[in-house]
């Protein structure tokens, strides 16, 4: 299917408004990511957020997923299923919010550290977040697609740690997951070009280890297959015609 093409106008407002909301979600919930809170509770939080806000979970019931929000904690990778696991010093855990408010989607992600994480935890989640940094630095309008994971991976891989290929980023607008699809990681094709009107999120997960990954028996978390440590941070983006707007941030 071709990417859509949105107004960059009428139709950036309301992704602002969406994307501001779930930027606020992790912003409310970050007090509350403490040792002995459970995922559960979180995602009730981020729940009860979301709905009061005027807006509605776009992962609740998403082919099944159970719950509001993904929480991905430590070898997690990424759409781990909130529960009874209660957070303990030293963790790290990425918490992935998507809204959908009047029609329209806003996804983000953050991962928070736990009191007093390791020297390798906390390096992981500052090249996460840096890696992010560079892939938004990499879109241009009339650029490609292919620049976004090529200076991801050059970045993470010159620290020694891996990017995940089984998920990538995606387009999103009046649905949750549009063409095109962001790869993290250097493909050896430019992919489509980059052009106005494009909304899409860059969200790279980073792992301490192999880059591969599988899925548990619910169908849903991924983990790193050498059960080592996996960080994300994810933005929205948006293109206008003289700008690249980071619409959660």
């Amino acid at each position: 299917m071709p990417i859509k093409i949105y107004n960059c106008d009428d139709d950036l407002k309301h992704m602002q408004a969406a994307c501001a909301l779930s930027k606020n979600v992790l912003d409310f919930i970050e007090q509350h990511v403490q040792a002995g809170i459970s995922t559960e509770e979180l995602n009730d939080l981020c729940h009860k957020f979301i709905v009061d806000n005027g807006a509605i979970s776009a992962t609740l019931n998403y082919k099944g997923f159970p719950k509001s929000v993904c929480t991905s904690v430590n070898n997690v990778v990424c759409h781990g299923i909130p529960g009874a696991y209660r957070l303990k010093n030293g963790d790290i855990i990425n918490i992935d919010v998507t809204v959908i408010l009047n029609g329209w989607f806003g996804d983000t992600s953050r991962t928070f550290i736990v009191g007093e994480a390791t020297n390798l935890a906390k390096k992981l989640v500052e090249t996460a977040q840096k890696a992010l940094e560079i892939g938004i630095q990499a879109v241009k309008p009339g650029g490609f697609f292919g620049d976004i994971g090529k200076a991801i991976q050059t970045y993470v891989q010159s620290l020694g740690f891996s990017v995940v290929r089984d998920y990538c980023g995606h387009g999103i607008g009046t649905s949750f997951h549009e063409e095109p699809m962001v790869l993290h990681y250097n493909s050896d094709k430019n992919g489509e070009m980059i052009l106005p009107g494009m909304f899409f999120t860059i969200e790279p997960m980073i792992n301490a280890g192999l880059h591969k990954t599988r899925v548990l028996s619910d169908k849903w978390t991924a983990v790193t297959v050498d059960k080592s440590l996996s960080a994300q941070f994810e933005h929205t983006i948006g293109v206008t015609e003289n700008d690249v707007l980071t619409l959660t941030k």
